[in-house]
């Protein structure tokens, strides 16, 4: 059943038209020209459009024109009693869906509408499925359907237009960088620039010259000067991930910047004005380092203006299964590899879980489930878990670099290729180290323990110039 509109000068062929297709439960509407047939379009959504090629105000070809400016997934059937090569190839070539010449049967038009209106309403529930699988994609740490989950994204949106600060606070791999990032879409600054700093990445002095910038001989190796991340993001938003590791220093400039938008570079006595947004996170208890005399009281309640706490996995295993079914749909294409699915056994036991390393964990396991099951439904032999053992984002269990479960080696199909899997492997955590350092090499070298001639090497091997943005 659709809703079907008729473009046709004479009235006998609505008559006609109409008859046959409301055995099918259609929804028939009528424009007698393409003036009428313009304003149907405008003011209404259809399935199938059934139009005449020759009328006194019009053609067949101006409907067409019409239907695809007002929507692009309607299909548009041509009837003409003058069937000719040319006409069909223009007809189809501008987007119609089907032709019919005059006379046909009823079993011919019926079927021919029905499609249509199969294919249109396939269309778009496709686009649909697309916008939310995009959405859901971009903000997967915030997706779900638990109270708390919802009440971070009625905080998000009622706090995302304003100019306040924001302190973020969770348990590492919650997702506080999506909020942030989510927050600044929704801001009056979503077309200003967004950038990141993990204040726990960088030595003291490091970290004030990644914020506030410095000048040439400013400290031992800064041979030229160089913009703060607060300069590089005027006018727009900075986030500073795990804000509880600054310096007292760092906390002192902060605070000016947060107070008076000042700021001076290291090295410089040269006073700056910036005008940005900071959003703060941490998965420490700040109000307790503010207690233990570690953190500034001033600067805590200069970042806390808006407090958004986001709930660990263990708390809303009810997204576990969505949260599931979206990482198998990500892991699947960013690998190459066949769309896998979960047995009931494998879900379950992910749901009794508790994710000590919550969201990112949990996309870690998935990742590699992929990765090692030999069939299209991946079973819960290839989840080896233990109460209280996580899988950590550099795979030891309970976050202990070096020390790693083998458990998993048990689940390798027969026909395992080794070489392939850590090619794979090898391929995807160059790709993430890049993008978490936004491309800058020397910073992705480090933490992979590479050389940046080995780093440089592997991204040749691997054809990822091209793919991630680099310095």
């Amino acid at each position: 059943m659709g809703r079907v509109l008729i473009v046709d000068d004479e009235p006998h062929m609505h008559k006609i038209l109409a008859s046959n297709l409301e055995q099918d439960k259609h929804l028939i509407f009528h424009a007698r020209g393409l003036e009428e047939a313009r304003q149907a379009i405008g003011s209404n959504q259809f399935e199938a459009i059934l139009t005449d090629q020759k009328m006194p105000d019009g053609e067949g070809l101006d409907v067409l024109a019409s239907a695809r400016e007002a929507d692009p997934n309607v299909a548009v059937i041509f009837l003409t009693a003058v069937a000719t090569l040319e006409l069909a190839v223009e007809s189809m070539r501008k987007g119609a869906f089907d032709f019919l010449a005059k006379p046909f049967t009823p079993e011919v038009l019926r079927a021919a509408i029905q499609r249509a209106c199969d294919h249109t309403t396939l269309v778009r529930e496709n686009s649909l499925l697309k916008a939310e699988v995009g959405r859901l994609e971009g903000s997967s740490e915030i997706f779900g359907d638990t109270a708390a989950m919802r009440e971070v994204r009625e905080k998000i949106a009622r706090v995302a237009p304003t100019s306040a600060t924001v302190l973020i606070t969770g348990e590492t791999g919650t997702g506080k960088e999506l909020v942030a990032r989510a927050i600044h879409r929704g801001s009056p600054r979503a077309s200003k620039p967004f950038l990141a700093a993990n204040c726990a990445a960088f030595a003291e002095t490091l970290l004030e010259s990644e914020l506030f910038g410095h000048e040439r001989g400013a400290f031992t190796g800064a041979d030229r000067s160089r913009l703060g991340l607060f300069e590089a993001a005027h006018e727009g938003t900075l986030f500073l991930d795990e804000v509880a590791e600054m310096s007292p220093a760092a906390q002192a400039k902060l605070l000016r910047v947060l107070t008076d938008g000042q700021l001076m570079r290291l090295g410089s006595v040269k006073t700056r004005s910036v005008d940005v947004r900071v959003l703060a996170a941490t998965h420490r208890d700040l109000e307790q380092r503010v207690k233990e005399g570690r953190f500034r009281e001033d600067l805590y309640y200069r970042l806390a203006v808006v407090p958004i706490s986001i709930p660990p996995l263990r708390e809303r295993t009810a997204d576990v299964a969505a949260l599931c079914e979206l990482f198998l749909t990500q892991t699947a294409r960013e690998l190459k590899l066949p769309k896998r699915r979960l047995s009931a056994q494998a879900l379950s036991r992910l749901q009794a879980y508790e994710f000590p390393g919550n969201i990112r964990e949990l996309r870690n396991l998935i990742e590699r489930a992929v990765i090692l099951s030999p069939g299209e439904e991946i079973g819960a032999e290839h989840f080896p878990l233990r109460p209280g053992a996580s899988v950590s984002a550099r795979g030891g269990e309970n976050g202990r670099e070096g020390q790693m479960s083998f458990g998993w080696i048990e689940t390798l199909p027969p026909s395992f290729d080794l070489r392939t899997f850590l090619s794979t492997v090898e391929k995807s955590l160059i790709e993430r180290t890049l993008q978490s350092t936004r491309g800058a090499q020397a910073e992705a070298a480090r933490r992979l323990g590479l050389s940046r001639s080995d780093l440089s090497y592997k991204l040749l091997k691997y054809e990822l110039r091209k793919e991630t943005p680099v310095s």
